[in-house]
């Protein structure tokens, strides 16, 4: 007679256990239901990047000293550094920086090292190409002026319907 109790003892501990889990999980999901919905339609709407975000690298022509630190802290050398010494005024002369995007690990080390902090980090996160030799930016490409993401139109619109759902839920 024992043997019976103990056994629907132990089917009942069993049956509350799996109750506490099921309960367990249904909080889990009605928790996620109040949440703000986080999808982004990428090529119509824009996520703002965060404020250290690694972005495409500005090098300032004018101010690069030809020192090579940033191909010596480079993690796999990328940087390609062409320069001529000038005897007149025993300096070097910078003729030509190139990157190579589609193999830059996008570390940091070039721009922290910068002596003259010539090389900087945009916000630029659309690097993308069909053509992996089109990622092989020189000074020219790396000079142009960096697209500020926050002034995207599609940021914008993004950042006002956000607000306008947030007040429809909250307010």
């Amino acid at each position: 007679m024992f043997p019976a109790i103990i056994k629907f003892r132990t089917y009942g501990q069993q049956v509350v256990e799996a109750a506490k889990y099921i309960g367990q999980g249904s909080a889990v999901t009605l928790d996620h239901s109040n949440r703000l919905p986080i999808t982004v339609q990428y090529p119509y709407e824009k996520n703002l990047p965060s404020e250290r975000f690694r972005g495409r690298i500005h090098f300032e022509f004018d101010k690069c000293i030809a020192c090579e630190v940033r191909v010596r802290v480079c993690p796999i050398n990328l940087p390609a550094v062409d320069w001529v010494f000038i005897k007149d005024v025993k300096k070097k002369k910078l003729k030509s920086y190139s990157i190579d995007f589609g193999v830059c690990i996008f570390c940091g080390n070039c721009i922290e090292y910068c002596p003259t902090n010539c090389l900087s980090m945009t916000e630029e996160y659309e690097l993308s190409s069909y053509d992996r030799h089109e990622l092989n930016h020189d000074q020219t490409s790396l000079g142009r002026v960096p697209l500020s993401v926050s002034q995207d139109v599609s940021i914008q619109s993004l950042l006002t319907s956000t607000s306008i759902f947030k007040e429809k839920i909250c307010g």
